[in-house]
């Protein structure tokens, strides 16, 4: 091997590397709040609404910028807009460990966000405009399987937390002040402790080259080269910057005639904005929020909730290896049709399960009503009070209502120490409104790793299909002359549907139950099949400017 290659392989996986570093950042924005949530309002208070927020301020976030990352990355090059996205996230970290209430919480999550939404548009365009055809499904790939592992180093995080938060409040023996303690240093500890790949995302973005595509469009002709000739061999280098040119050149002549309007630009812009938009309404964002949360009402305690969200995360890492292994061999389409259809499979189960119990509930709100005195309650959770309601099983009382600070849920079991529902406005004299009361056994431990299982499969389908296909898929799709505000505009759709259902999951389940979630997002991710089994053509193999010509030629169907 020359110099000239082994410093080529050098800095492809150095670019790998930072590049994959952008998916660790932004997997761990998505996942670092699961574990977080155990304890977050039980040190600032927060109503179900603002809970919501904070779990869809990263979202909103990514939404909010992800539109202008691509105007933004077309005017200042792709390296400044990483350099960026790493900034925030390190500003991000700082601002929520110093947090006292919730505005600077929601304003550190927002910010969070933006960092991932930059990341999600600027990371993959980098990848595709600096790969080559037969490694670009690889890079991406590898994107994919950070922004996992950024989703398992934050479940371990937490579950490093969550274990020693428990056994401080179990050697507090009761002090309210102990425990209060560590409940604060659990949560704050899970933020401060990924500020470390951040930095080192931050530092190493300097080091990069910038896209070579960018800069041939700007006129840099000979950094373009000096570019390519850094990630790719000679031959490779010649061959691809003589196509980059030709394509260049013609669309300039394409655009003094208004040609945006043309198939090869609606029909990948239109199809890429479907997926993009049918991504997130498998609820997979939701699902990895909220795991622990939705575990712990499955029938899990603190403890084994945290387990579970930690095999289903490392499962999502593992699956994404698998997918990393065949995206360039069985391509694009096979992967995302296997995988909707084991999402479809996995929605529906769970639903069922969750019906299954949250049907054996009764509605007891009016008894909960003739307990209330003078805006408060206190009311035993027993047999006694609740006569032929009760069982030889351990039963559970949830209440839905506000006090004037938006809607909270109040939770207790026949089996707790003190099994008594104390509800005591925070704010005097505010006016208590029971919304919703229901009272039913306690789902078993065997249900929760029902669900559990239900959560693997649902996870290791997203992994093998959509998660990897759907950002490889959205660069390959977009010609050149729009990429990076067109990816904009699709991670717009992406995100905005992802934070409308993460900030209605809460309310949703509130009012409905989890199994309504469940039958919805099963719903949605059947006409995603759909989408990918008709409309979708095959990618692999493909340079980006192959892609174009493909589209402009208007032939149909799949391509393999």
């Amino acid at each position: 091997m020359t110099s000239r290659s082994a410093n080529t392989v050098v800095y492809g996986r150095f670019l790998l590397f930072i590049a994959g570093l952008g998916g660790l950042l932004y997997g761990i924005d998505v996942g670092i709040i699961a574990a977080a949530l155990l304890y977050l309002n039980k040190t600032i208070n927060l109503s179900i609404e603002q809970t919501s927020i904070l779990v869809a301020a990263v979202l909103g976030g990514g939404m909010a910028s992800s539109l202008v990352a691509g105007v933004l990355a077309d005017w200042f090059g792709r390296k400044s807009m990483m350099i960026v996205s790493g900034l925030m996230f390190v500003s991000s970290v700082g601002l929520i460990v110093i947090s006292q209430g919730f505005v600077p919480l929601f304003l550190g999550r927002l910010l969070q966000g933006m960092s991932g939404g930059v990341i999600a548009v600027v990371v993959p365009l980098y990848l595709a405009e600096c790969l080559s055809a037969q490694r670009r499904g690889q890079g991406t790939a590898i994107f994919q399987f950070m922004l996992t592992f950024g989703i398992v180093i934050a479940a371990l995080t937490g579950f490093f937390y969550t274990q020693q938060a428990e056994t401080a409040i179990a050697a507090a023996a009761g002090n309210p002040v102990l425990i209060k303690l560590a409940q604060n240093h659990a949560w704050r500890g899970m933020f401060l402790s990924v500020v470390y790949p951040g930095l080192v995302f931050l530092i190493g973005s300097f080091f990069l080259s910038e896209s070579p595509r960018w800069l041939l469009r700007k006129g840099k002709s000979d950094q373009a080269m000096a570019a390519l000739r850094r990630a790719v061999s000679e031959e490779e280098a010649q061959i691809e910057i003589r196509e980059m040119q030709a394509l260049l050149n013609e669309n300039k002549t394409q655009a003094a005639s208004g040609s945006l309007l043309r198939r090869k630009y609606v029909v990948p812009f239109v199809l890429a904005c479907i997926i993009l938009s049918l991504n997130q309404t498998t609820g997979i964002n939701s699902v990895l929020g909220y795991l622990v949360i939705i575990l712990k009402q499955a029938g899990m305690t603190a403890s084994h909730a945290t387990q579970g969200d930690v095999a289903v995360k490392v499962l999502n890492c593992l699956m994404t290896i698998v997918a990393v292994a065949l995206v360039d061999r069985k391509g694009r389409k096979f992967l995302l049709n296997l995988g909707t259809g084991g999402i479809v499979v996995a929605c529906l189960s769970a639903g069922l399960i969750f019906y299954q119990v949250e049907s054996q509930r009764k509605d007891v709100l009016a008894r909960v009503q003739n307990s209330v005195v003078g805006d408060q309650v206190t009311m035993p959770v027993d047999a006694a009070t609740f006569g032929a309601d009760a069982s030889d099983r351990p039963m559970v009382l949830s209440v839905l209502y506000s006090a004037g600070s938006g809607d909270k849920v109040a939770t207790v079991l026949s089996n707790d120490t003190d099994p008594t529902l104390k509800i005591v406005p925070e704010v005097a004299g505010a006016h208590l409104e029971l919304k919703r009361a229901q009272y039913g056994p306690v789902p078993t431990e065997t249900t929760g790793w029902l669900i559990t299982a239900c959560l693997m499969l649902f996870i290791a389908s997203y992994s093998v299909g959509p998660g990897v296909v759907v950002w490889l898929m959205l660069s390959e799709l977009m010609p050149t002359r729009i990429r990076a505000l067109g990816m904009g505009i699709a991670l717009l759709l992406n995100q905005g549907i992802s934070t409308l259902i993460a900030g209605v999951f809460l309310p949703v389940v509130g009012n409905y139950g989890y199994f309504a979630m469940f039958f919805f997002w099963a719903g949605c991710t059947v006409f995603y099949f759909l989408t990918s089994a008709v409309l979708l053509p095959e990618t692999k193999g493909k340079s980006l400017e192959e892609i174009e010509v493909y589209f402009d030629q208007g032939r149909a169907g799949a391509s393999s």
